[in-house]
């Protein structure tokens, strides 16, 4: 009785496997296939739920009673205030930039040995281009609206993490042989923001190689969420959005290749958004793209403040942005709004939280209450592979070195085993999760010769165009921006494919953008991404200031006195 019980369970489990799943869909042909491929959806299932119970049970024990240090309270009111805002009083003559600078300056000081975000500064150099600007403003050889125009952020500070050039700052890119490493010139995302004249404070800490989503390296260390310390910031602009929600900068750059833009923003709880590709300059950071993977890396804004997304977009993007039809007024009502609330049941990830579940209901229930809209739940089964979707895209680009030949800096190749093997001992220059990578990486090259990798590739393709179609000109998805809040520091290891819910929007090439939705019961931030077709950038931007005002967006980590 009892084998006969196991075995209609069996089968039912398998049925409902075989309903669900995209990637059994796509790939089962045989009876023989289909069988493999529901064992192998259980045995990842079985792992993942090991990992999963491991980590609670280890990082629980690990930090119960760990204190939290909490920030400096805000006592200077200049730092609460958008970019924009800062700009507008800079160039009316209310604040001076080199005030405006000099209290960010102060506050980076004091905030930097709690969260240990900022890894390299130009402080002098950035007041005496602040006095610069103070002084081509007192001389009025511009009026006010021409500096608008022409230089939009003269004497507003700015941050970026450390992989883009800064010249005269380290550019590590946190991996241990680039330690010494200091740009000679600035990123074209840094030159043109000079160029609307905005001032570069300092670089931030990111992960080995920006290639993990925890930022922490054998360079700088790791680097402490701004609400509850032994939380992560996500990876790899995790200083840069530590720094931004601890309002330690005004905004900042970040850039995103599997959602390093979305997930430090959604973690530190201020908005991030990935621009359409092919619009902003990618040139001056490290590691280069090559071939597709062009495409899937974007550089774009990180700030508290909704506002500021589009201007400062509109400057990053330079000859590009009026492709976004950035200053096109968009009426929310006039929109239609699609939901996905997980991935359908991925193996490999863990599932939502209930939490950010019922945070993404609040958001169709407020566009029916406020406006009549009713949204549209909807279900696509090849988002339960986007895992290995992602990891096949990336493993398409010949052109591109491998990860094992970056951390080498081009110059061969390590040995991935023996750094483990280093590792255990404490010998090796890596963090495990850069070395964890390489192992991923040579698992996917074996894979790239399988009749699945193709069909994978396929998979995307066609994942692609289902997405072009429901969205076109006037369509936003509401999609989860991570499954659960922000982690313990190194639990990330056993969530290695947590990413999927950002990572799959890069290899479809769609703009998101991350909105804070306020704190929830841990004290950490919620939060949801706001999804849009090609070059409809605009679109998830105005529903995320719409979201802003619902709800709250960024929420200070520090009493404001």
């Amino acid at each position: 009785m009892a084998g006969s019980g196991l075995k209609k369970q069996a089968s039912r489990l398998r049925s409902h496997f075989q309903r669900h799943s995209g990637a059994t869909q796509e790939v089962a042909e045989t009876p023989g296939t289909v069988d493999r491929m529901w064992w192998m959806d259980l045995l990842l299932r079985t792992i993942r739920l090991v990992l999963e119970g491991a980590s609670r049970l280890i990082f629980g024990i690990m930090y119960y009673g760990s204190t939290h240090t909490p920030l400096p309270p805000i006592t200077n009111l200049v730092l609460l205030e958008s970019a924009t805002a800062l700009a507008t009083k800079i160039r009316t003559k209310k604040l001076t930039s080199e005030e405006v600078v000099k209290s960010f300056i102060a506050r980076i000081k004091e905030i930097n040995p709690i969260l240990n975000c900022v890894v390299d500064d130009r402080f002098e150099d950035a007041l005496q281009e602040a006095r610069e600007a103070d002084e081509l403003i007192r001389f009025g050889t511009m009026d006010e609206a021409t500096l608008a125009k022409t230089k939009p952020f003269l004497g507003v500070p700015f941050t970026t993490k450390d992989c883009f050039a800064v010249k005269g700052l380290k550019q590590t890119a946190g991996l241990w042989i680039r330690k010494d490493m200091v740009a000679e010139e600035d990123a074209d995302a840094v030159r043109v923001m000079r160029e609307a004249g905005a001032i570069p404070l300092c670089v931030t800490n990111v992960s080995e190689l920006c290639m993990w989503w925890e930022s922490c390296n054998t360079i700088y260390g790791r680097t402490n969420n701004p609400y509850v310390n032994c939380r992560i910031v996500g990876g790899s602009s995790g200083g840069e959005g530590c720094l931004q929600s601890a309002c330690g900068a005004p905004f900042g750059i970040g850039s995103d290749i599997g959602g390093s833009i979305r997930m430090p923003s959604f973690f530190n709880g201020i908005f991030g958004h990935k621009p359409t590709y092919g619009i902003v300059s990618n040139l001056g950071q490290e590691p280069v793209a090559s071939g597709e993977a062009k495409e899937f890396l974007v550089t774009g804004p990180m700030c508290k403040y909704a506002q500021d997304l589009g201007p400062m977009l509109k400057v990053l993007g330079a000859g590009n942005s009026h492709m976004l039809k950035l200053d096109q007024k968009v009426d929310i009502r006039n929109l239609r709004y699609f939901y996905i609330e997980d991935d359908g049941g991925s193996p490999m990830v863990t599932p939502i939280q209930t939490e950010l579940r019922e945070a993404q209901r609040k958001i169709v229930q407020h566009l029916e209450k406020a406006y009549g809209i009713k949204a549209k739940k909807i279900t696509l089964k090849k988002l339960k592979a986007s895992v290995l979707i992602y990891f096949a895209k990336l493993g398409s680009v010949e052109e591109a070195h491998t990860f094992c030949e970056e951390l080498a800096l081009k110059k061969g190749s390590i040995n991935v085993w023996m750094e483990l093997v280093k590792w255990c001992v404490k010998c090796s220059r890596h963090t495990f999760a850069a070395l964890l990578l390489g192992v991923l990486e040579k698992l996917n090259n074996h894979n790239k010769h399988t009749e699945n990798f193709t069909k994978l590739l396929a998979m995307c393709a066609d994942l692609k165009q289902e997405m072009k179609e429901l969205l076109g000109d006037d369509g936003v998805l509401l999609f989860p921006s991570h499954p659960t809040v922000a982690p313990y520091h190194g639990q990330p290891l056993f969530r290695p494919f947590n990413f999927a819910y950002t990572a799959i929007i890069n290899v479809m090439l769609l703009p998101s953008t991350q909105c804070p939705l306020g704190l929830g019961s841990e004290g950490l931030p919620l939060g949801i991404q706001v999804v849009a077709n090609h070059y409809q950038d605009h679109l998830s931007l105005a529903v995320a200031t719409e979201l802003e005002k619902a709800f709250g967006g960024w929420v200070c980590p520090s009493e404001v006195k």
